[in-house]
């Protein structure tokens, strides 16, 4: 019987990782669990994101509609299992809604299925496996898979997060001893976020590439500033669990999320996807679980997580976007961190002195969230920068900017077409909006029993996620995709005019100014005219600070 003919597929070769050493082939019999994205079985009407149109007068997609009209196609999804049985592969789940197929296998037979050899690979920052010729496939199956996650295991993603007290020069120790940080209530209440009724009613989904929460943290957390304890579940992905460990893991971004959107939006749930590490496969995973969860139903969805475009997987990058695409079409905002190394996006020792955008930030259906650093006088903001520890009087280059720039991978979206700036570089701009970010202006944040000031743009993404779930109870509907509507109405934004992200020697990045920038985007929130800016009334003020929102018991 002849075998059928098989070619290969542009863009699924892998280049190594710079500085990456190969050590061999990976062994043959070496376990490996991956995920198949197949095609749309009809493409997603442009109508479907309903950019323009107010949240109210929105009719947005059901799951199910989502699901049977611009899922996958079962036979689609037939031919793939077909090919992997026919390999000796397992089938362990499909998904018509995430268009995905989970498959398991050997290296040595993941190796024969898609013509490749898998070769492990030792780098500083870790090992990993790959291949770097392009998978191959049966022509039928050519067109019908758009990607395939997991023989590369390389770790893509990190946690944009930073503690004050592990990264403040010495001669600022003094400052970092006497601050104790922020509660998201509190300053929610500086950004004159609306009342509402905590959010209630509203699910806010969290993404978690590793870490994990302990409820006692939570109860004492909360207590302490005389909020609502929110209700927060675990949702496993791919295997990955709550596993909380200590303050210098994953688990200060995991607590750091929670306990800043739940200190915003205290009535909102809060359902926390953990996905066992940051490769391309968890992350997808992750987002195409979360989004598609009809149990939880989560309104917004908070990523803090990202890594620089430039090593991102094109097949990655793309059904991300398109994931994205899905949660609009459904009425889900996604709030995602920009990145906290500047424009550079790379730690000191991975700088290849170009700039580049952080992803999934840089998706144009993205929210991406940039920083700020905040001077407060009297209870309120008496100034706001952009958050650059670089510009510090140090040379240690590991503190943390905000991420922004302009995207290599994505065009110009509409809504920032009117913008000279991004137009003339005819790519995305990131961000789009901003917060505070600056751990030295930051978040109390408990975790593992230990309490200190955190920041980055791991804590705008909730920041902003707790705003929404606000504005989504006033608006009693979705806001769903705001990004149009926020750059027509760029005044609901705190124009930050002043700073720059640039880093490095020699330096790359960009400077403030007025309007959209590379630093901030649009700016910081006022909430009550985000909330007008989406439909909404002006409501009571500074509701988020109202129900206290200030730690007055002395810490345990």
């Amino acid at each position: 019987m002849t075998s059928p003919a098989v070619i290969p597929i542009h863009g699924t070769a892998r280049k190594p990782v710079p500085g990456a050493h190969r050590r061999g082939a990976t062994h043959s019999a070496e376990p490996i669990e991956i995920t198949v994205r197949v095609r749309r079985r009809q493409a997603l009407p442009p109508s479907a994101i309903q950019a323009t149109v107010l949240p109210r007068d929105r009719k947005y997609l059901t799951r199910e509609t989502l699901a049977s009209s611009h899922g996958a196609d079962p036979a689609d999804i037939a031919t793939v299992e077909a090919f992997a049985r026919a390999h000796g592969l397992v089938v362990t789940g499909s998904d018509v809604a995430r268009r995905s197929v989970m498959l398991a296998g050997s290296a040595a037979a993941f190796n024969r299925a898609f013509a490749i050899t898998l070769e492990d690979w030792t780098h500083p920052s870790g090992n990993y496996r790959s291949h770097t010729a392009p998978l191959s496939m049966p022509t039928e199956m050519s067109s019908i898979v758009e990607g395939v996650f997991g023989l590369d295991n390389r770790v893509f993603a990190k946690p944009h997060f930073r503690r004050l007290r592990a990264t403040v020069p010495a001669h600022a120790s003094a400052l970092a001893a006497a601050f104790d940080g922020y509660s998201g209530a509190q300053v929610g209440g500086y950004y004159n976020y609306p009342s509402a009724d905590g959010g209630n009613g509203q699910t806010i989904g969290i993404i978690e590439l590793g870490g994990g929460y302990r409820q006692a943290d939570l109860t004492t957390y909360f207590g302490q500033f005389g909020l609502p304890v929110p209700s927060v579940t675990s949702v496993s992905v791919d295997g990955g669990s709550n596993k909380p460990t200590t303050f210098e893991s994953a688990d200060a971004e995991v607590l750091l999320d929670i306990e800043v959107a739940g200190a915003v939006a205290p009535k909102a749930k809060m359902v926390v996807y953990f996905a066992p590490d940051g490769t391309e496969r968890s992350f997808l995973d992750a987002i195409t679980t979360a989004i598609h969860d009809s149990a939880n139903d989560p309104s917004i969805i908070s990523i803090s997580w990202g890594g620089p475009e430039s090593t991102a997987s094109t097949a990655f990058q793309t059904s991300f976007d398109q994931a994205l695409q899905s949660a609009a079409a459904l009425g889900i905002t996604v709030t995602i961190a920009s990145g906290d190394d500047g424009a550079a996006d790379e730690g000191p020792n991975e700088w290849d002195h170009l700039a580049h955008v952080d992803f999934p930030a840089s998706s144009p259906h993205a929210l991406a969230c940039g920083g700020t650093r905040l001077t407060i006088a009297n209870g309120a903001i008496a100034d706001e920068a952009v958050w650059n520890e670089n510009n510090a009087d140090t040379t240690d280059d590991t503190f943390g900017a905000s991420g922004g720039g302009f995207s290599a991978f994505f065009p110009t979206p509409d809504y920032q077409a009117s913008i000279a700036l991004v137009a003339s570089t005819k790519m995305r701009g990131v961000p789009d909006v901003s917060g505070d970010a600056d751990p030295a202006t930051g978040y109390d944040v408990r975790a593992d029993g230990q309490q200190e000031p955190v920041g980055g743009t791991s804590a705008v993404a909730p920041l902003w996620a707790g705003l929404i779930a606000l504005v989504n109870q006033s608006l009693g509907a979705k806001a769903g995709f705001v990004n149009a509507l926020l750059y027509a109405n760029p005044t609901a934004l705190r124009d930050i005019t002043t700073g720059n992200n640039k880093v490095g020697t020699p330096t790359v990045g960009f400077s403030a100014g007025p309007g959209w920038d590379a630093c901030t985007g649009l700016g910081s929130p006022d909430g009550q005219k985000v909330l007008q800016a989406l439909g909404g009334s002006a409501a009571v003020a500074g509701g988020a600070q109202s129900m206290q929102g200030r730690r007055d018991t002395v810490r345990s």
